[in-house]
């Protein structure tokens, strides 16, 4: 075995394991948006969280990964690589083409991840699985060409090293379409205005995800150097942390300080926003520096959520205050912070302006095309659930079956299928 070889061996192992980590975080998005919201939609909650595993995966490996990391076409898109098929010889990459695209994959999970916590509770779960095939085969993998695949950010000199702007914040304003189009939950906000306190069914399994997703998440940006001889990846490990910290420790003061109350829901977010606004910097920044970027992170995270209540958009779980706004500050922190280049750092203002444009598009580009894509969607079948089903709960309503009970007995099931196809037929009419 040839020094050449083993190395090759050893990334390999690192990159599939970071994929593993990346992938466990789909159980922390469906634990900590089931905890969020109320009991009766936990299981649609784990549904849709299963169906961007399966279908996701299946999109981008046809199309998805061809279009993201395909041979450039004009900066916008990639022409070859559907199916892992044809031309790929540009990537220069240090493990083989199929690890490398099961690490992509986990990425484009984690996006349409986003997206199922903002629209929560009422959006039609027909049209969400239409809308995962939008998200991974056209949406995503085209704006993560721009600044990943060789397109027109790239060779601009975006820096965005785990994708706080390619991942988060793209991410997060498509979550924020999605929730103006559906529209707040019924009973959300009263006439003046006034938002109505939704209790977290549990907030236990809310911890237990966002400990989950924090794990998950030194894979997300320490396997992103691809190998795992590379000298920076106890420096991202760190910063990681640090940012992490940060967030959830300056959501933790400021609820204490202002509301004399240290406030979970807060506190949880604050740290996930921490860990989304250092995923562009982790291996350009400094420690204190990623400090700063998680502290102001978990701020901004709640005046984004205060922002949002004065909006009356309803986001069941922070969507887009964790992941859009921490993400755009994350990705406008690498230009300042940056130790090569960042305007604090003595570069100027070069890659803070890079950094600015490639943000701008990328938010635009998943905004208008969830907007868009969403209305194309509502031709073919309702965006949002009935007022019938969101009383009764989604769980229910889609699925058939309550996330737990108490029954010691067995169901007749002769009886239940009748019931079941009753009301069934009673839907389709």
């Amino acid at each position: 075995m040839t020094l050449e070889t083993l190395s090759s061996g050893i990334d390999t192992v690192w990159v599939v394991l970071s994929a593993a980590m990346i992938l466990l975080m789909e159980g922390g998005f469906a634990l900590l948006e089931a905890g969020f919201v109320r009991y009766k939609n936990s299981v649609n909650i784990i549904m849709k969280v299963f169906a961007d595993i399966t279908i996701g995966t299946l999109l981008f490996y046809a199309i998805g990964f061809g279009l993201m990391y395909g041979s450039d076409a004009g900066g916008f898109i990639g022409v070859t690589g559907f199916f892992l098929n044809g031309d790929l010889s540009h990537l220069n990459v240090p493990v083989s083409l199929e690890t490398f695209w099961l690490f992509q994959a986990a990425f484009t999970i984690a996006v349409i991840s986003i997206v199922s916590g903002a629209v929560a509770e009422r959006i039609n779960f027909r049209a969400y699985l239409l809308y995962i095939i939008l998200m991974t085969a056209i949406i995503y993998p085209i704006g993560g060409h721009w600044a990943w695949g060789g397109g027109w950010l790239s060779q601009l000199g975006m820096q965005d090293f785990a994708g706080s702007a390619v991942i988060h914040a793209l991410g997060g304003f498509s979550a924020l379409a999605a929730a103006i189009i559906i529209g707040p939950r019924k009973g959300k906000y009263t006439p003046l205005g006034v938002s109505a306190i939704a209790l977290p069914s549990n907030l236990p399994l809310a911890s237990v995800g966002a400990f989950l997703l924090w794990f998950g998440w030194f894979g997300f940006n320490a396997g992103s150097t691809l190998s795992a001889t590379d000298v920076r990846i106890g420096h991202i490990a760190i910063v990681t942390m640090l940012s992490a910290a940060a967030g959830g420790a300056a959501t933790l003061l400021y609820t204490l300080f202002r509301f004399n109350r240290s406030d979970a829901p807060s506190v949880i977010n604050g740290s996930l926003a921490g860990l989304v606004g250092i995923t562009a910097g982790c291996a350009f920044v400094g420690d204190l520096a990623a400090i700063f970027i998680g502290a102001v992170s978990g701020l901004l995270m709640m005046a984004a959520t205060n922002w949002l209540d004065r909006m009356r958009i309803d986001d069941p779980v922070g969507a887009f205050p964790v992941h859009a706004v921490s993400g755009m500050w994350g990705t406008v922190a690498v230009g300042l912070f940056a130790t090569d280049g960042g305007l604090f750092m003595g570069g100027g203002w070069k890659l803070l302006g890079v950094q600015v444009l490639g943000l701008t598009a990328l938010v635009a580009w998943g905004f208008a095309m969830t907007w868009f894509g969403l209305k194309l969607i509502g031709k073919v079948v309702p965006v949002r659930s009935t007022e019938e089903e969101e009383d009764l709960g989604l769980d229910i309503s889609y699925h058939g079956v309550m996330a737990a009970h108490q029954s010691h007995e067995f169901l007749d099931g002769e009886e239940h299928m009748i019931a079941y196809q009753q009301k069934s037929s009673d839907s389709n009419r």
